[in-house]
């Protein structure tokens, strides 16, 4: 998995740069306001809401747990659309100057083949995020159970990154025949930088530049992979 650690590096390189932290920075800055705003509206009736999926036992003392349990469930659903806010707003907006940064800097030589970059990155996200949303919601009551909260939503950020920024990061160089055999021959390594940076939203702070992060290693880790194609198949970069 060398190509994975190189990708990390490199990413860590690239997040020093002046016009990439801003691009790290303004998205959380924007999806967090505006669901806060949300959460002040509905936090009531969402309480609520969640209360119902908690367990109604009939034990000493389990209401008290029971209310705390609908706001930890809560808490987390509004975490969940956060993260994927974050990611729509890099993958869609911030992520195509980020290719232009990186490409010029690192790959040149790449010649861009992608078609309809914009849309197919839009249905993209779109699709890969109506996922994420239904699964995290379904998975809620699943994380009342010891341990699962490190786990879960670990494999499924995991999931999210690679779905949506393994297409992100190749859809301005690749034609489809190249986007198909780069996702079949490095499914693995693209899965490993799923998980990987999804850790990465666990750690305080970098947790914020942690999509712009995830964004630059799939760049790095795309790029590398098509120029390498191009290079064995012997095709002009």
């Amino acid at each position: 998995m060398k190509e994975v650690f190189a990708a990390f590096a490199k990413a860590l390189r690239d997040m020093a740069r002046a016009e990439v932290l801003w691009h790290a920075i303004w998205p959380p800055v924007l999806a967090l306001a505006a669901w806060v705003a949300v959460a002040f509206s509905v936090w009531a009736d969402g309480v609520a809401l969640m209360a119902h999926i908690v367990p109604q036992l009939p034990w000493t003392g389990w209401g008290w747990v029971s209310q705390w349990a609908a706001i930890f469930l809560l808490l987390a659903a509004f975490v969940a659309l956060t993260y994927f806010s974050v990611v729509f707003l890099v993958a869609v907006f911030a992520l195509p100057r980020l290719i232009s940064l990186v490409a010029a800097r690192d790959y040149p030589d790449l010649g861009r083949h992608g078609e309809n970059v914009f849309w197919g990155s839009l249905a993209n996200t779109l699709g890969a995020g109506a996922i994420f949303v239904v699964g995290a919601l379904a998975m809620l009551p699943l994380l009342l159970i010891p341990g699962a909260l490190l786990v879960l939503p670990l494999l499924w950020g995991g999931w999210l990154n690679q779905r949506t920024f393994r297409f992100d990061a190749l859809a301005e160089h690749t034609t489809a025949m190249e986007m198909e055999r780069l996702a079949r021959e490095n499914r693995s390594r693209f899965l490993f930088a799923g998980l990987g940076t999804a850790a990465v939203a666990y750690v305080p702070l970098a947790n914020l530049l942690a999509p712009v992060f995830t964004a630059l290693v799939f760049v790095h880790l795309g790029l590398a992979a098509l120029r390498r194609q191009r290079q064995e198949a012997g095709i002009a970069l």
